[in-house]
Parts: C-alpha cells; structure tokens; sequence
C-alpha cells in the first residue's frame, strides 16, 4: 500500500522502488535485519512533478480537468483533478505494511471454482502454497455454524467437496444473502503454518447477450435469473484516503441498500476498493460491477507499464474473485468510447501506437488475465461497449450505454423516452448539497454561486449554468440562497427519475439503470445522491422510491411535454393523458389494485378509476392509456398508487405542466415529531416536501415526497427531529 512513487530503505540499505499505488510491494528484507530496533525508510517523490515531467517527454490523451500526464502514473486518476474532484493527490503509506515472517511454507493464494448442478454445489479448492512438503485441510463454514471438515490433501492437488441442500446468495431483492466460509490450513505434519479463512456465496453469475427482437441484450444472470441492476456508480470515498474506515463506507452501502439498490460500479478512475468494501457487499447483495483502473485516458504500453499493470490486475483478481457480489470485470471507462468518437477526427489527439496499445492492453492482456484467474467472471472490455473493437459503443441495442445528453446535451428530462437501452451504466445530473454542507465549506458572504469559493466548489466547468438553465425550464426562479439550492436537488431527482421509470418500463428491452453518481471525496456541487457527510440528497429519496421491487410510474403527455415554450405556435391543442405501469423486481407475482385521479390544486378528485392487477414476477405491466381531455395543464394533476391488500406500496403524482407554470395553492402545512415519526399535514396538493430540523444528519424513511390532502408519517431512522420545519415547491413560489 505504497501511494505512488516510493524507494524503500531498511537500516539504510536500498530494498525496492514502488511505482503503482494498485498493488502489492514485498521485497525480502532478512538478510538486512538486526536484533534489537531496524529502521524502515520510505521516501516519496511528487506524482505531480513525475506527471508534468512526462507529459512533457510524450503527452498522453486524458481528461482535460487532470494535472496533465497523470496517465503515466498508476495512481488513482481523480487525485489529479476531475470534473467533480480537486487536483489534490495524496501520498503515503495508504495500506498496511508490517514484516512477514514464516517457517517452512506459506499460502500465497486460494483459487475457489463452483459447479452447480443437480441441486447440489461442487468447489473446486486449489491453493498456491510457497514451499514443499506440505499438506492442508479444508473447512467449511455454514451460515448456521455449522462446521464441516472436507478433509486433509497434498499440497498439489486441488480439494473437491460437495456441498448438498445449498443455500443460494441472490442480490438484494431476489433472495437471501447466506455466505459460507471456507477456511484452508495449511499444515506440516500436525503443525499449523498457515490459514486462510474467506466467506463466499454459492451462486452462479454471468451476464447474457443473446439475441432477442430488440438486438442483444445484456444483463446479469444470477442462478438462471435475469436481474435488473439497480444501483449508481461508486468513485473514492475521499481524497485523503486514510479518511475512508470500514465503518464509514458501511454506512454509505447500508444507504445504497435502503434505497432498493442491487448493484455497485465500481468506477475505473479511482482505486480498488478494500476487502471490507466486498465484504460488505457480499452480506448486503449488492452485485459489483469492478472497473480496472483505468479511465479516459491513452496509456503508452512499454514493457515496464506492460508488467506493472499485469501484475496489478493479477493481484486485485485473485484479491476479489471468491466475492459472490463480483458480477464483472471491465477493462476501463469511457476509453474505447472516446477512441471511437475521434478516430476520424481532423483534430484526433490519439494516435495510431496509443490506439494500438488500447487493443493490446484491454482486448488481450486484461482478458487473458481474467480467463487464467477468473474464469467463471464475465470480463467486459470497456464502459460503454458493444463488446469491444470499437464496434459502436454506446449503441442503443447492443452492450452497456453511457447517455448524457439530459444534461451534458441539454436536453429535456423526457428525452431518455426516445431510448431503449439495453443497460444504462452511466447517466446523470448534477445539484448542490444541502446548506449545512456548503457552510462547512464557505463563510456567508461566498454563499452565492458566483463566489470564488462555491467555483472552486463546482468543478464541472458549464454545470452551474445548466443548472440554472435547467431550473429556469423547471421552476420559478428562487428568490433565497437556500431555496435554490433545494431547487437544484428537485431538478436532479426529476431528471434521473424520470430516466429510470422509462427504462423500467421496457424491463426486459432494458436490465440495467446504474445512475451517475452515489458519493462524493470532498464537499462540493456534483451528480452524487449521497453527498460528502453521507447526507441524502432529493435524488436518493427519490431512488428509494423508483428502486422499489414494485414501482408505479406515470408515463404522462402535457403541456411540459408536447409545447414546452409557451410562445410557440400551436396548430393542435394539448393533448393531455396518462398511461400506469407497475413493474415487479420480484421472484413472485404480485397482485393489487391500481388507482389513478385526475385533481385540482386544492388535491380535490375530479375524475378517478381504479383496476385490480396481477403483475408476473420479474416484469412490467402497462394500463390502457386514460386521455384527460378534461384537464387543465396548469390547474390539475394525477395521483396513482398500487396498493396490495389494501396498503399502498408505491404512489406518486404527475404534473401536465411545468412545476414553473402550475397554479398551486398554499398546502398550509404543519409539521410535529413525537415517538420516532414525524407528521405532516397538508391542506392542498403539496409538491416535494421537504423535511428539515436542526441536525442536517437528519435521515426519515421517505422525504422530497408530493402528497394529497391529509397527513404522511415518516420515520425517523437516523439523527434528531428537533425544530422540525417543512416546505414545499409552493415555498418558492410565494414572498
């Protein structure tokens, strides 16, 4: 765990040079030790002077918000710089180091391979031992305690142990989570030299790319079920790594979990994450999706790079491949993507021998490692792909997808209904942190978003503008600090909302919406839905909601989508209507009745009907369309809901118009906390209630919610409820 370019001294003799932050370090140092005190010297040299230097001597294609250079360097790309980090590069001693002292022999490696058949689990245990003469035994663990003991081998041969009336590990929402552990001893005569204990998950895991009507698709296949990914893309923690402990990335993952997430990406940009990181998702089910740590860059593959980063994927496989949540390998992000946009560019800043190194590093090197290390986990060659030989990435119908011309492109939030990706890997949309996030970081004349300090805040060159863009189509311009940042979030939550009902829709056509970003490493403006405090923005309450294994979602016609501006021509009227869906992430049909009403401002019901509904596992069902010619665009909405013996287990309400140009009336809202929960009361429709108190640490069981008339009860889950307050969208539309 040496962060990056260290030279390693014991007792003042030279033992090693270390120049990748990614891997293992071990040198032996016994002839060099004494009896008494030694002394271990590590001296480090500046990343960012080695990278300036470089890109000097050959400059290398990479992300205009990095130091330039840095993809010389095997040290986590974001340290340099990225359009939601700072350029701060740490440095040191970043994982433990300690001496290693042995007798006789010692395991350096496990390999663990299943075979499932006949409803009976066979493993396939092979260790790499050091040394000769030796034996080990094998024990296995069941999630009950229960202890077995397979048996005592020659240190050559590979055990093989049937485990009968397997307890299968799903993903979060399929099933359970039982873990084994397999514990292998390594022995010399009755003597113990070595141990070692991992837990795993009996499962089978893959992803498919059969044909269909629709292309190919591609989806994670868990003990034969297709499984729609759900989740976000997770980078660092921290720029100051030592910041990162277990505990802390227990809670960020416990969080993904209460907001229905199954699946992990790990992005290429950062590190790989520790064993507790994988552990964690073992226990919690949520399936990962492991970048290699590289990421839109060109590399220049000399033979020194070319060993160094064989032996990095080498050591991180054999790291993380027993983990039952390992769903893929992927060769890096975004590289082929980039390398395909340019190659016939005037202006391509790749050259032919880096577009070479590309195919020699991801379409050969990394796969071969994979099937000599890990053979039973689907190696990917890039994020997006069609599948490698820049073969059309980011194709609709083929492969994983990175979509971002709702934001980048400055499109509306109803463009992702013009796609139907076959699983969306990177989509998203940026907001601002909650109030007591910007005050740690600013005084209260920089709150503003033009002041220095909320820019150094906001690395996403344009984003500060897209957001007021994209909040002057919304909403009503807010006229406080703290309402606009409320706003911001609002925005985010609809944009990736409305991405993620659409493709849920299409279950099927789509397996995969893994939004752009869960976390963040510093305190800033960003696409995360957890941010640096592991405060909740609007978009991971909304996530709960449009993750839930059964989802009601609206797809609605209206003004916002049919005549945006309100200065256009019109030859046809708006035609307003709505079509439900109910989608189930179950393994099990469910069955329930769907409601819908067409309501004024004061949440008064116009118009409603009602349809009981049987919903097979694993699929979505659309209603018959309901056209609301009837309907106001700016004085009435929807409400729907699909209750299941008699209890709503997913609502929601849709506007026909902008939130901007809706005629809301006051919600009179009132707010108590008493026993755990809060109460809310509202005298009219109220549109993304926002749930306050004096401890920004507050998290409830729901919260930016849209509610009828009548009171909500929400839990308290984490934090104090005290001077409890509450606003609406109606807040920011009023003096």
């Amino acid at each position: 765990g040496l962060d990056t370019l260290a030279h390693v001294t014991v007792n003042g003799t030279a033992v090693g040079d270390a120049d990748n932050m990614h891997i293992r370090w071990e040198w032996d140092v016994k002839r060099l030790l004494r009896f008494g005190e030694n002394e271990i010297e590590i001296r480090l040299d500046s990343p960012v002077n080695f990278a300036l230097k470089a890109a000097e001597t050959m400059p290398l294609w990479g992300s205009d918000d990095a130091t330039p250079g840095y993809p010389h360097l095997r040290k986590a790309h974001c340290m340099f710089g990225w359009d939601w980090g700072p350029r701060l590069p740490d440095a040191g001693i970043w994982r433990s180091i300690g001496l290693l002292a042995y007798d006789g022999a010692r395991l350096t490696d496990v390999h663990i391979r299943q075979t499932h058949a006949h409803g009976v689990v066979t493993l396939r245990i092979t260790p790499a031992i050091e040394g000769a003469g030796c034996r080990y035994r094998v024990q296995i663990t069941a999630p009950d305690g229960s202890v077995t003991d397979g048996g005592t081998f020659d240190g050559g041969d590979t055990a093989q142990l049937v485990i009968d009336h397997p307890q299968l590990w799903w993903p979060s929402g399929y099933g359970g989570q039982p873990l084994y552990t397999v514990t292998v001893t390594l022995l010399h005569g009755e003597e113990t030299l070595d141990a070692w204990p991992r837990r795993i998950g009996l499962r089978t895991l893959t992803v498919s790319r059969d044909q269909d009507a629709w292309g190919e698709e591609f989806c994670h296949v868990v003990n034969g079920v297709k499984v729609f990914a759900m989740g976000a893309d997770y980078i660092p923690e921290d720029n100051i790594l030592r910041r990162v402990t277990p505990a802390r990335t227990r809670r960020l993952l416990e969080d993904a979990k209460l907001a229905h997430f199954n699946c992990i990406r790990v992005w290429g940009g950062g590190y790989y994450p520790d064993d507790a990181f994988y552990d964690l998702c073992d226990e919690l089910g949520l399936l990962v999706w492991q970048d290699f740590m590289f990421a839109c860059s060109a590399y220049h593959l000399t033979p020194a790079f070319e060993r160094s980063i064989r032996n990095e994927a080498v050591q991180n496989v054999r790291r993380i491949r027993h983990h039952a949540c390992l769903a893929l390998l992927c060769g890096n992000n975004e590289n082929e993507m980039f390398m395909a946009d340019t190659m016939h560019a005037a202006d391509n800043p790749i050259t032919p021998e880096q577009r070479a190194d590309y195919v020699k590093m991801f379409e050969y090197i990394l796969p071969q490692v994979c099937r000599a290390e890990a053979p039973d986990t689907f190696y990917w060659p890039s994020s997006p792909s069609s599948g490698g030989a820049f073969d059309g990435p980011n194709d609709e119908n083929r492969g994983d997808v990175h979509y971002w011309d709702v934001w980048h492109g400055n499109q509306p939030f109803q463009a992702f209904r013009r796609y139907h990706f076959r699983y969306a890997s990177e989509f998203g949309f940026q907001s601002f942190p909650c109030l007591a996030t910007v005050e740690s970081f600013t005084r209260p004349a920089d709150r503003n978003l033009s002041a220095r300090i909320m820019e150094h805040h906001q690395r996403n060159r344009t984003a500060n503008g897209k957001i007021i863009n994209y909040l002057i189509d919304t909403y009503q311009v807010p006229l406080t600090f703290d309402d606009l940042l409320y706003c911001s979030q609002l925005l985010q939550a609809d944009a990736i909302r409305c991405g993620v009902e659409h493709f849920r829709r299409h279950r099927g056509r789509c397996m995969g919406t893994i939004y752009w970003q869960l976390n963040d490493c510093w305190p800033v403006a960003s696409w995360a839905s957890v941010d640096y405090y592991g405060r909740w923005k609007a978009l991971h309450y909304a996530a709960k909601r449009f993750f839930a294994p059964v989802m009601i979602s609206a797809q609605e016609e209206g003004e916002h989508t049919q005549h945006p501006m309100v200065n256009t021509f019109r030859r046809e009227p708006v035609r307003c209507s709505v079509r439900l869906n109910v989608a189930n992430e179950q393994r099990t049909q469910v069955r329930g009745v769907v409601r819908w009403a067409l309501r004024d401002a004061q949440g008064a019901v116009l118009r409603e009907g009602k349809q009981p509904l049987t919903v097979a596992p694993l699929s979505a069902v659309w209603l018959e369309p309901v056209a609301l010619a009837d309907a106001s665009a700016t004085e009435h909405y929807i409400s729907y809901s699909f209750a299941v013996d008699g209890t709503a287990v997913s609502e929601g309400c849709a506007l026909l118009c902008a939130p901007k140009h809706f005629a809301f009336a006051d919600p009179g809202l009132a707010v108590s906390a008493a026993d755990g929960w809060i109460t809310v009361h509202a005298d009219a429709f109220a549109k993304s209630v926002y749930i306050q108190s004096d401890d920004p640490d507050l998290l409830l069981s729901d919260n930016f919610f849209d509610m009828n008339p009548g009171e909500k009860r929400v839990q308290i889950l984490r934090g104090n409820a005290e001077q409890v307050r509450v606003r609406s969208v109606y807040s920011i539309q009023t003096l």
